[in-house]
């Protein structure tokens, strides 16, 4: 999403890029392997600066000169521009320009850097980078820059959230200018350029036709190398040998027992199953045999990642033959809520990670990535398997599992979300469909000790406090909640007329009322919509709750796994969860609490962070410099929860990659702690380690 604006002859944007956060400052630059652009020294002379509402001075820094920006609240982007000395570089070798920056002022703010190319007009010809920094810390700010995709007209991609690092739109071998900004500030803020420079090794411009194919049989990126990349089947064969023997001299955290208790801990009851308890003021999980427990795991413990392949076959470079071992990895599939696939369904797919399983494992891949899933979660300090995940994994009972549940059921029509409508929680199909599927578990994951709880739906559309309620409004007569609305109306209201005063309305009968579609004035109704909303919340966590305690009485309901909600559907699932579920993507949940500091433990579903420097084409929600800054942002990531009184768990969203060209909606994040080699990022094993090795101690002790 972009807008312009022009200042100065200059057309500044307003970019929505996910910000980068750490209290890491950036790694010395190698002057041997990187091109500074500005170094601020002596000889630099600031009039070159053109400021648009900031103030530009040189600072000394210790040994070093840094450019002073201070910058003003009247215009939407206030900034600097620095443009090349010579009139432009060429950066068509580098793979990104980087600005080491720091925060002098009073203010956090997020600072945006823009590279251009002659004509640049915030949305084509140039790439933006930022990075958010809180006052007094230092930072980069790293720009990808792509290839130059050599073709005689724009060449599109289908069916990726993130696209292949190449455009034709954009020229690295003329960058004409920076552009170093705030957006839309209400506060002045201060922050000192340290240094720019251009880094990393690129192969220089491509030519369209020999772009494609651009995966390779292995499911990589081929136009790019990266530490790790596997280029044979010897090479991935190695590295199976080196993990053989690193699990065993790293078997997992000391003082743990069979579920990943900590016993070396207090000694509470002992209920045979997973429950919460608060100690020390905090709150914890507690394991089936009194330990205290902190769910450390992962989502999607699974085998199979496949990719669309429909409409893109030249996307990939030897696909298999019909008579080839790997052509059982073909598939057809239609789920697609989002993206090139939605209008393109059902569609032929392809799984590049199955079948590199089973070049690493051979004919009984599938048994060996489960029981090497079990091994490799212990080894990184890890405890649960988390949502998503195959039961043919968690139910062999050496780990912790959360249990995942959806189901079918009548949705409220006038209702809309990202992953679809909300169901109608008064219409007979929501309770039945719940048991239904809850009926499955009864021998599996229901009354089964090492399954911690469940997670019923996920990331469901609550909206705003009355969006629910006027969705029932606006839904056919035939719709159960608007029926049941109608009546607590008729309840509260004598006549129609009587409502008619309230709302502002002109209904002529209680019937017309209920075959309008129309949806009423939301500050002259809000009071009923209200109401009636939390009645929906109230009825859908109750209702949820009982059905999950039908089955598995012992154990836990862990919420609907939040990712967009309002405080008073939040106060409603306080109200009926033993512990609130949130999907938070964000660099810290240190501060994560329920409304009003409600008493109720509360446990991440998902969240993740992910980088460019590895052949991937999107970072998903949360972006890092690279894979060491990934790692960092982890290890602060789950500290942070561990210092929250009011969790009990971390899931990181998930287990490997998702495929380099995406799934079904197109998602095609570098997200997992394994590529789709089934090779472990080693930068995040480590920084798993660091904190999953004493996270108990380190729970304990924390003020």
């Amino acid at each position: 999403m972009h807008s312009r604006h022009t200042v100065m002859s200059v057309v500044w944007p307003l970019v929505f890029v996910c910000a980068l956060t750490s209290d890491v400052a950036p790694r010395a630059v190698d002057e041997a392997s990187a091109s500074i652009l500005f170094d601020f020294q002596k000889g630099f002379d600031p009039s070159m600066v053109e400021a648009q509402d900031a103030k530009v001075s040189l600072h000394e820094c210790g040994s070093d000169t840094a450019l002073r920006v201070e910058t003003g609240t009247k215009n939407s982007w206030p900034g600097v521009i620095l443009k090349a000395p010579k009139g432009s570089w060429d950066l068509s070798r580098r793979a990104h320009v980087s600005l080491d920056i720091s925060n002098v002022g009073k203010e956090q703010g997020v600072v945006y850097c823009r590279v251009d190319n002659p004509g640049a007009d915030g949305v084509r010809r140039c790439k933006t980078g930022s990075s958010t920094l809180k006052p007094g810390q230092r930072n980069e700010i790293k720009i990808i820059l792509p290839r130059k995709l050599v073709a005689d007209k724009e060449v599109k991609f289908i069916g990726m959230r993130g696209d292949p690092p190449v455009s034709t739109d954009f020229d690295t071998s003329n960058i004409a200018q920076l552009i170093i900004f705030v957006s839309k500030p209400r506060k002045e803020h201060t922050f000192h350029i340290h240094k720019i420079y251009a880094g990393g090794r690129e192969k220089g411009p491509i030519e369209r036709e020999g772009f494609f194919p651009m995966i390779d049989e292995f499911g990589q990126y081929i136009h790019k190398d990266w530490p790790g990349k596997t280029y044979s089947l010897s090479q991935m064969t190695a590295r199976k040998k080196a993990e053989e023997k690193d699990l065993p001299a790293n078997p997992g955290p000391p003082n743990r027992n069979q579920y990943g208790g900590w016993t070396a801990g207090p000694q509470l009851k002992a209920t045979g199953f997973f429950r919460v308890e608060r100690y020390q003021g905090k709150w914890w999980l507690v394991d089936p045999e009194g330990r205290l427990f902190w769910s450390h795991g992962i989502d999607c413990v699974r085998s199979r990642n496949a990719t669309p392949i429909t409409d893109r076959e030249h996307y990939y470079r030897n696909l298999p033959e019909p008579e080839s071992p790997f052509a059982k990895s073909y598939s057809a599939a239609s789920w697609a809520p989002h993206g090139y696939y939605k209008k393109h369904a059902k569609y032929r797919t392809y799984d590049f990670s199955q079948a590199n399983l089973l070049r690493k494992y051979g004919q009984n891949s599938e048994k060996s990535f489960a029981e090497l899933a079990h091994l490799r979660l212990r080894n990184w300090g890890m405890n649960t398997i988390a949502n998503w995940s195959d039961e043919r994994i968690y139910l062999m009972r050496k780990t912790p599992y959360v249990c995942t549940v959806n189901y079918r059921a009548r949705k409220i029509e006038g209702s809309e979300g990202y992953w679809g409508k909300f169901n109608d929680v008064f219409d007979p199909s929501f309770r039945e469909g719940l048991q239904k599927r809850l009926a499955r578990e009864k021998g599996r994951a229901a009354n089964d000790p090492w399954c911690i709880g469940f997670f019923v739906d996920n990331e469901l559309a609550w909206g705003d406090e009355v969006s629910l309620a006027v969705a029932t409004l606006v839904s056919p007569p035939e719709q159960a909640a608007k029926r049941v609305f109608l009546a607590d109306l008729k309840s509260k209201y004598r006549t129609i007329s009587d409502l008619n005063a309230v709302w502002g309305t002109n209904h002529a009968s209680w019937d017309t009322l209920l075959q309008c579609k129309r949806a009423p004035d939301r500050k002259k109704a809000w009071a009923d919509l209200t109401a009636f909303y939390s009645k929906i919340a109230e009825t859908y966590f109750r209702t949820v709750r009982e059905a999950v305690k039908e089955v598995a009485p012992r154990q836990l309901y862990l919420g609907c796994r939040f990712a967009w909600v309002n405080d008073r559907a939040a106060r409603a699932a306080a109200r009926f969860c033993d512990v609130v579920g949130y999907n938070r993507y964000a660099y810290s949940v240190e501060e994560q609490r329920l409304p009003g500091n409600i008493n109720k433990p509360i446990i991440i579903g998902e969240f993740h962070f992910g980088a460019l420097d590895r052949g991937m084409f999107h970072t998903g929600l949360r972006k890092a410099r690279d894979q060491e800054h990934r790692g960092q942002l982890y290890e602060e990531y789950v500290r942070g929860a561990l210092r929250n009184r009011y969790i009990v768990g971390t899931h990181w969203f998930q287990y490997k990659d998702q495929a380099t060209t995406g799934r079904g909606d197109g998602e095609n994040y570098q997200i997992g702690f394994v590529d789709i080699c089934d090779t472990p990022y080693q930068e995040t094993v480590q920084a798993c380690r660091r904190v999953g090795y004493v996270l108990y101690e380190y729970r304990l002790r924390s003020k």
